[in-house]
């Protein structure tokens, strides 16, 4: 599981800030020069460049981003520039505050990350926002959508840990609750999907299949609906493979939304050092043209020259 955007070699802040300084002064900024200096360092690097440009120019590089970009190309440079916590946390807060709310983000976010993940998103959102996460999500969503959110953000999901005995169980009662539906039903469903750890759910998913004759996710599309389903859906993909999770979650942006910009630039900055080397890899085996080649087609300008380079593609993906 490998990302794209590695330590840049022969690191060096000062001329990065500088570069970035020339880059943005004037009427019209170099959007070149941004892409090729800020898609090429890893986060680390460019909480650096960020750290030079405030003692260089006594002013903030984010701050300076925003001023001076626009649109979509505005989105990426700026979500370069987070930590990834802090990242995270700005995508909840913006996915809740204001009118209606992008449960898919939520969703997306909370179903994928891992604990130590989860635990730093809280603080980033405490510290950059003031405000409680799980208090806002309680507030923003409700019903058993609400009570799995509030399961996942707690960040308590056992760690390594199997038991085969208790698999066949757990499997028992998620079957139970495939049939019954009850409130007590989707309780003990969410709470054995958000606190099993991955390795107990692949058994439990196994088990489930040999009790059923059914795959979980159809199962879960058969008897639930709505964002419960969705989320309840989005935990098992997880739990089978992550990036191929991702890999359709682009899909789906850029297919059948219309290219959701939003979810692209989140995914594709959120996983560039994690995994979305691999996730290339899942989409092109899934859907049979690469993520290069589609966001290619959909994306246009400077946008899309950003996209790419953190994208990055092999020679058969031109």
């Amino acid at each position: 599981v490998q990302g794209t955007i590695f330590p840049a070699p022969n690191f060096n802040p000062i001329m990065d800030a500088q570069m970035l300084g020339g880059a943005l002064q004037g009427f019209d900024c170099d959007k070149d020069m941004l892409i090729n200096i800020l898609t090429q360092r890893c986060n680390a690097q460019r909480m650096m460049i960020a750290e030079a440009y405030q003692s260089m120019y006594g002013r903030d590089l984010i701050g300076d981003l925003r001023e001076q970009l626009s649109d979509h190309f505005k989105d990426v440079m700026v979500g370069l520039m987070y930590p990834p916590p802090l990242y995270d946390a700005h995508e909840l807060w913006h996915a809740m505050k204001g009118v209606g709310t992008d449960e898919n983000c939520l969703i997306e976010i909370l179903a994928s990350r891992t604990n130590g993940e989860i635990f730093q998103m809280r603080e980033a959102y405490c510290l950059q926002y003031s405000n409680n996460l799980q208090e806002d999500i309680y507030s923003e969503t409700s019903g058993h959508f609400r009570d799995t959110l509030m399961n996942l953000v707690q960040g308590t999901r056992e760690e390594g840990y199997t038991d085969p005995a208790m698999a066949a169980q757990d499997a028992m009662v998620l079957w139970e609750a495939c049939q019954q539906k009850t409130g007590e039903h989707k309780t003990m469903l969410q709470m054995i999907l958000c606190n099993k750890s991955y390795q107990q759910l692949w058994l439990v998913f196994q088990e489930f299949q040999n009790i059923s004759g059914q795959d979980m996710v159809d199962a879960i599309n058969e008897c639930y609906d709505g964002y419960f389903q969705e989320l309840l859906v989005a935990i098992v993909l997880c739990v089978r493979d992550k990036p191929a999770y991702f890999a359709y979650r682009l899909y789906s942006a850029i297919h059948d939304f219309g290219f959701h910009n939003k979810t692209v630039i989140r995914i594709l900055i959120a996983r560039s050092e994690i995994d979305l080397l691999t996730i290339r890899k899942r989409y092109k085996e899934r859907y049979g043209k690469s993520l290069f080649h589609d966001i290619r087609n959909f994306a246009s300008g400077h946008y899309k020259k950003a996209l790419l380079a953190i994208c990055a593609g092999d020679a058969e993906d031109y």
